[in-house]
C-alpha cells in the first residue's frame, strides 16, 4: 500500500508596479533598480510584473484604488498584501522592499 502526501502548493508572490507614460519617478526607477531587480534576492522572491495605470486592469484583488505612480504593490496569490506608494530613491527603496516582504513572511534566498 503506498502513502502519498500532499504538500500546500507555494504560494504565488510577485510585485506589481503600476506606471503610466512621462512618469519621472518611474524613469528613474528603471533607471537605477529595473536592470538589477530581477537578479536581486528581492527579485527572485518577488518577480516583477507591470501595468500602465490607464491601461487594462491586472486581475488582482486590490485593498485601494491606486492613485499615484509609481505604486509597488507585494500581490500573493492574486490579493494585495502592501504597497509602496512613490519611489523614494534607491537607497530608501531596499530597505521598504525588505520590510514590505518580511512581513509577508517571504523569506530571502540570500545565496543568490
Amino acid at each position: 500500500m503506498a502513502l502519498s502526501s500532499t504538500l500546500p502548493a507555494a504560494a504565488e508572490s510577485y510585485l506589481l508596479m503600476a506606471e503610466e507614460d512621462g512618469c519621472y519617478w518611474c524613469g528613474r526607477w528603471n533607471k537605477e533598480i529595473s536592470q538589477i531587480y530581477p537578479k536581486t534576492p528581492e527579485g527572485k522572491a518577488a518577480p516583477l510584473k507591470r501595468y500602465d495605470l490607464h491601461g487594462e486592469m491586472p486581475d488582482v484583488d486590490f485593498k485601494q484604488r491606486v492613485a499615484f505612480t509609481p505604486t509597488f504593490i507585494l500581490v500573493i496569490d492574486g490579493k494585495e498584501v502592501s504597497r509602496l506608494e512613490g519611489y523614494p530613491g534607491e537607497d530608501f527603496f531596499w530597505g521598504l522592499l525588505s520590510q514590505m516582504l518580511s512581513r509577508a513572511d517571504i523569506k530571502l534566498d540570500e545565496a543568490s
